[in-house]
């Protein structure tokens, strides 16, 4: 799990949560000696100050969180960066305002809500444009020669490429085996030299890592010159590692069964099975209670904007390979594959979609039966998504590794689904495999809990994923 928050709370993460969540407390001391004055230090000690503080910390955290104001790859605009923070900070602020009414004694006093409110407004995006430019300033951290031009070689430099600044990372270029595609673009850099070139490119650019796709280079890489290099400090790595590492996915292509093998991970013990089914019976049990209320509402607009039953039945591949029943909200026309037979459904404008379907997919409404599958024993709260067994016996054929994904629980959410689009195409479910790949072999309740919370935040976004 470690290895995943490395992966999502990046350096400027880590650095804009840690000094926003001491501006923000800082905005309430201040506020508190200027509305206090000389007893506010009395007042925050005796008075459970400090805890009030935090509580406006958290709240305002979670809703800069929501706003999406830690995802780097958004914001080209440095208007959309200020409005999404006065949009965050104000919701905040109407979420204190109710907390302060219902339970008074959490109120730090007279008029210091208003008055810190300002200055966490002014401070934090003094924060963000001084930090945007103080890091903007700073080099690299890690300069990285990838051995290969594979697919996964050219996605991995195209991932970092576009989060080099929120990652630190700068690719140096790429080494092709072939002296006759030295100079040739690749994205940018391009092909920068051979095996042979390893050491001197290592020495003259300062390269930090190397790392090395073994389908290209095998039997082919310079040992001596690259143990030296190794014994002088430059560090070696398999591409699959860094790929999962920055992209929080493994890649399949020239992927071997070795390297899952050997890798750290996939520790699925009797101990984090049984917690984790016991986490699903309580959590989904409250859902299911929770969300009572909303599949009552839910089930009626299915049933006066369509002809046909409100629940939707239909066989998954479980556990193991084991066939069980899902249950959905009907989002399709009755009997819509009558003429077609199983079909994958279309990203966009499937006219087999009720009127009220497109909303349900959008919201995940439709999704909500299943928690009586979690409850049952067939699904995780958290795991890859169920396929059906027509489309799971050629996707099989078609996509290495593909059956691996069946030794763990189905989800009613998953890995895949908070970081990637909607699938529909034999390609959407190669890189989805990707990500339950990186799911299973870092399974842990803290993930788990991180992948519902993502859930939330892609629901209440739309992103509809």
């Amino acid at each position: 799990m470690t290895r995943v928050l490395a992966l999502r709370l990046s350096w400027r993460s880590l650095t804009l949560i840690v000094c926003e969540t001491g501006l923000i407390i800082g905005s309430v001391i201040a506020a508190a000696f200027i509305r206090l004055g000389p007893t506010a230090l009395d007042s925050l000690r005796d008075e459970g100050g400090v805890a009030k503080a935090l509580l406006v910390a958290a709240v305002a955290q979670i809703c800069l969180y929501y706003a999406d104001l830690y995802n780097f790859r958004l914001f080209s605009d440095r208007r959309e960066l200020f409005v999404r923070i006065l949009n965050a900070l104000a919701m905040a602020s109407l979420i204190l305002a109710g907390l302060y009414y219902w339970f008074p004694d959490l109120v730090i006093g007279g008029g210091v809500f208003m008055v810190a409110a300002a200055f966490a407004i002014a401070l934090v995006i003094g924060w963000r444009v001084a930090f945007e430019w103080v890091s903007g300033s700073v080099g690299p951290r890690e300069r990285l020669l990838l051995v290969g031009t594979s697919g996964a070689a050219i996605d991995l430099a195209a991932e970092m490429f576009s989060r080099r600044h929120e990652l630190g990372v700068e690719i140096v270029g790429f080494i092709d085996p072939d002296p006759a595609r030295v100079g040739a673009p690749v994205i940018n850099p391009g092909v920068i030299g051979t095996i042979e070139d390893i050491p001197s490119i290592v020495r003259a650019r300062g390269v930090d890592r190397v790392v090395v796709s073994l389908a290209d280079a095998r039997g082919k890489l310079p040992m001596e010159k690259l143990l030296d290099l190794r014994l002088d400090g430059v560090n070696f790595d398999h591409l699959a590692s860094v790929y999962e590492q920055y992209t929080g996915k493994i890649a399949v292509e020239n992927l071997r069964p070795s390297w899952l093998v050997f890798s750290d991970g996939f520790r699925k013990t009797a101990a984090l099975t049984a917690a984790k089914r016991l986490f699903d019976i309580v959590f989904g049990g409250v859902g299911l209670v929770l969300a009572f209320p909303l599949m009552a509402l839910v089930a009626l607009a299915v049933r006066l904007t369509s002809a046909g039953p409100a629940l939707y039945h239909q066989s998954r591949v479980g556990l193991h390979g084991r066939l069980f029943t899902v249950h959905k909200f009907r989002s399709m026309h009755v009997d819509a594959e009558k003429h077609t037979g199983p079909v994958w459904a279309a990203k966009d404008g499937d006219p087999r979609v009720t009127p009220i379907g497109t909303l349900l997919r959008r919201t995940r409404f439709d999704e909500l039966p299943q928690f009586w599958n979690v409850l049952k024993g067939d699904m995780s709260l958290v795991g890859p998504r169920p396929e059906r067994p027509e489309f799971v016996s050629a996707l099989t054929q078609q996509i290495p590794f593909y059956g691996q994904r069946h030794i763990v629980r189905p989800g009613l959410t998953g890995w895949a689904q908070v970081r990637y689009t909607y699938g529909a195409t034999t390609e959407d479910a190669l890189q989805k495999l990707q990500y339950d790949l990186f799911y299973i072999k870092n399974l842990s309740l803290a993930l788990d809990v991180y992948v519902i919370l993502s859930t939330v935040k892609t629901v209440l976004l739309r992103k509809g994923a």
